[in-house]
Formats: structure tokens, C-alpha cells, sequence
């Protein structure tokens, strides 16, 4: 039974702490859309998707007027684009990225997800054009996003695509330099790549999933971090407690606007992904969390420990409050979408070795970091491939969303507007792993990937 505290307390979440559905993202499966002509093909994936999208939108902002809780973003996700295209007879996949883009647009969406490839144990011809094509999808479309899975535990990871992909965000970047490399913060290379994530940019329609589908991701770490705010001299007992309690209701909020969006249009509901979700406004935001916690700067030593507990008492909370939880659920740690994540970038207490040790008890990974425009490809590949193997030998999806910025240099910044934020250039390191990358081959799957 809600009660009017329940209401209350909801209304001064959503007014006061930033309380917000992140997104409610339809999946849709494009697997009927496949043949040989590919203007064909866009023409059916434009039809679908407009079809099948035509009301999300309108019935997101209903849910908001209805509720009063703000619903950021309405977006598509659809089934691999590099399974759709591979019978075409032309390996020119961007004129599908186009089609995907002018559908997005005809719906009204924020962002689409799907221009992927999952290549964690080899290319198929189908894999390789789509990674190919990623650069000029990226440069000549506005909504599309695009993700590459480049390993898994049970499959090790594709170094021959490691390789690849530091070579295609360099020219992803360089591609769109007049918009502030914006196609490389449009695409996430993964290791452990989950089908159900309603999250941009590594957003994609699973093979296993139905033909439609709505998810939800829950954002909330202002209100994490308020809650805290009320057991200042707690033990860590109190702290994850605080947390669970918290999440459950944030969870709850999500929950019922994706039943609500489910019912409306008529679509099976899917999950809710419990992922805290920050944004570049002040007060929302994981950092702000762990220093309630008692940090002086996030970043300094007990940072890690801090977001162990609070991603567990994320997922603790969360999983009591639906029984249909998926997606990537935890805690997201993006350095330009999150003020103090910024700002302890910004004052050097937090460096990509930092970052990337935080990821292995985090939700994803080394996510929306600028790095200098002359960055090589190779250290690109590096920074790629010691993420995933966080991932890979932790039962764990990572991800890396990397942005060289061109023209830049550590202590510059580039500002991408909205949700995206903005983010400083960040050191790597000046030594070369040129060699190590250029190996290639397939680092084998890690002893814990048998399981059977």
C-alpha cells in the first residue's frame, strides 16, 4: 500500500535529488529484414522500426505527465546490424546506418543502438564490413550508436579486433574533429557484451530476446547520495543498508514506468537495469556518493572499496524490487557525464590506472574518456584490451568509450552539450605496447570460463 510519505518522499526525489527514468528503450529485432539488395533492407528496417516505434515517445511523455517523473530519454535498440546486412550483396553497411538514423528521427528518439558486431571469436565477412563501414556510419549519421564485442570469458579475446578498433575510434574521431569527435562518444567496444542493455551507446537487441521488447534504466545518484547525507557518522553496515533501501525505491519508480510504457504499446516488458546513472548536473552524480561516503576527493585511496559497496548495495536493493532485473545494473562511473568525476579528473586525483582499477567492481568500464588527439592507435588498442581483460577474468561485462580528442592536449577540454557532458583530457601513458598489440591472434578464454 503506498502511503502519502511514499508519495512525499517520491515528489521531493524527483524535485530535490534528481530522481529520473533515465530511458525506456525499445528492442526490436530486425532479423526478418534481412536480403540480398540492401536499399531493400533499409527500406525494411526503416518500416519496422517506424512501425513498430511510431508510439514510444508520445507514450513516454504520457508516463511523465501521468507521474510526474521525468523520463530523459526515449530510444531504439535492434538486432546487430552486421547479422541483418551479411547476405547483402554490397559492403557499403552505411547506407543502413542512414536508414536507422531517418528512422530514429521520423519516431523521435533520442539515440538508436545496434550498429554492432559481435566478434569475440573470430570476423564473419558480414563482422568485418560492419566494422569497417563504423567511421563514416558514425561521421554521417546524428542518432546512431555503434558497439564491437571483442571478447568473452568463455571465448578469450580477439586481439586481431582490438587491434581494429583502435584504428577505427582514431578515424571515428578524426572523422567528426568540427563536432568535437562526437562519433567517438557515440561507440563502445565491449568484452562480455549483454543482449538487454537499455543504456547508450553499447545498446543492442540480443539474438535470444523477442521480437520487441521494452526495458527501462533507473538513474538516481543524487538521491543515493542524500540518503547518505542522513547517517554521516554510520559504520559501512549502515552505509550499504542506506544504499539497498534507497535503490529499492528508485527500482520500484522504474518498475512501474515500464510496466505502464509495456502496457501502452503493447509490448512485452523486458527488464529494468538498476544501473545509478549520473549526469553532468550538480548533485547528480556516483562520485558525489563515495565522497558522502567519507572520501575527501574521489580518487584517492579507498575509492575502489567505496564502489564495491556501492555497487553491491545497488544490485541488493534492486533485485528485491523486481524480479525482472538485466542489463549492465550497478554503478556507472563515465568521466564527462559525471561533475565529480570531472572535477577529480580535473585536479588530478583521478587517472585512467585509477579508473581502470575501479571497473573491476563497477558496473561497465572505462567510460566517456578524452584522451590527447595524438594518442596512437596501438595505445588506443591497449587501453582496450586491459579493460576487457578485467571483464574476461572477472565474469564481467566491460567496455571502453575512448575519445581522442583532435587538436588536444592533456589539461584541454572538449564539451559535448547535454547528457554527454564534458570532459578533460586526460594523460596516458608515453610508452609504447605498439609490439604487444601487434601480435594479434586470440588471448585464450581464462581457466574460470570452464564452468561445465
Amino acid at each position: 500500500m503506498i502511503n502519502s510519505s511514499d508519495i512525499l518522499e517520491t515528489i521531493q526525489m524527483i524535485e530535490q535529488e534528481n530522481l529520473d527514468i533515465r530511458t525506456i528503450t525499445m528492442g526490436i529485432s530486425l532479423r526478418d529484414c534481412c536480403g540480398s539488395d540492401i536499399r531493400q533492407v533499409c527500406d525494411k528496417v526503416y518500416d519496422k522500426i517506424t512501425r513498430l516505434a511510431r508510439d514510444l515517445v508520445p507514450v513516454g511523455e504520457a508516463i511523465e505527465r501521468k507521474y510526474g517523473i521525468p523520463i530523459v530519454n526515449k530510444r531504439i535498440s535492434v538486432t546487430p546490424i552486421s547479422l541483418v546486412a551479411e547476405s547483402c550483396d554490397s559492403a557499403d553497411y552505411a547506407f543502413i546506418a542512414r536508414a536507422l538514423d531517418r528512422a530514429a528521427k521520423a519516431v523521435g528518439v533520442n539515440f538508436i543502438g545496434g550498429y554492432s558486431a559481435l566478434v569475440h571469436k573470430g570476423y564473419t565477412t558480414g563482422d568485418r564490413r560492419l566494422i569497417d563501414s563504423i567511421p563514416e556510419a558514425l561521421a554521417t549519421t546524428d542518432l546512431v550508436c555503434s558497439s564491437v564485442n571483442i571478447g568473452s570469458t568463455r571465448a578469450g579475446l580477439n586481439m586481431d579486433a582490438v587491434r581494429e578498433m583502435g584504428k577505427v575510434i582514431k578515424k571515428t574521431a578524426d572523422l567528426t574533429a568540427d563536432r568535437d569527435a562526437i562519433g567517438a562518444a557515440k561507440l563502445v567496444v565491449f568484452c562480455n557484451a549483454v543482449e538487454d542493455n537499455p543504456f547508450m551507446a553499447g545498446a543492442f537487441h540480443g539474438v535470444g530476446e523477442g521480437e520487441c521488447v521494452i526495458n527501462v534504466g533507473v538513474s538516481g545518484p543524487g538521491v543515493v547520495a542524500h540518503a547518505l547525507r542522513a547517517v554521516p557518522d554510520g559504520d559501512f553496515s549502515v552505509v550499504a543498508d542506506t544504499v539497498k533501501k534507497t535503490a529499492f525505491k528508485i527500482t520500484r519508480v522504474g518498475q512501474l514506468v515500464a510496466y505502464e510504457a509495456a502496457s501502452a504499446l503493447h509490448v512485452p516488458f523486458g527488464i529494468v537495469d538498476l544501473s545509478l546513472a549520473p549526469t553532468p548536473a550538480v548533485g547528480d552524480s556516483v562520485a558525489y556518493i563515495l565522497e558522502e561516503m567519507g572520501l575527501e576527493c574521489c580518487g584517492t585511496h579507498g575509492t575502489t572499496a567505496a564502489l564495491a559497496l556501492l555497487n553491491d548495495a545497488v544490485k541488493k536493493g534492486g533485485i528485491m524490487a523486481s524480479s525482472h532485473v538485466g542489463g549492465l545494473s550497478g554503478a556507472f562511473i563515465p568521466v564527462s557525464e559525471d561533475a565529480g568525476m570531472i572535477h577529480a579528473a580535473q585536479v588530478g586525483a583521478l587517472s585512467i590506472e585509477k579508473l581502470e582499477a575501479m571497473t573491476a567492481v563497477c558496473s561497465v568500464g572505462l567510460d566517456m574518456i578524452v584522451v590527447p588527439g595524438d594518442t596512437t592507435t596501438a595505445t588506443i588498442s591497449g587501453v582496450i584490451a586491459d579493460e576487457a581483460a578485467i571483464g574476461m577474468v572477472n565474469h564481467k561485462t566491460t567496455a571502453v568509450r575512448i575519445i581522442p580528442a583532435p587538436g588536444k592536449g592533456v589539461g584541454e577540454e572538449l564539451d559535448f552539450g547535454g547528457l554527454l557532458g564534458r570532459g578533460p583530457v586526460m594523460p596516458l601513458s608515453k610508452y609504447s605496447c605498439e609490439r604487444f598489440i601487434g601480435r594479434g591472434g586470440r588471448i585464450p578464454a581464462p581457466l574460470q570460463s570452464l564452468k561445465n
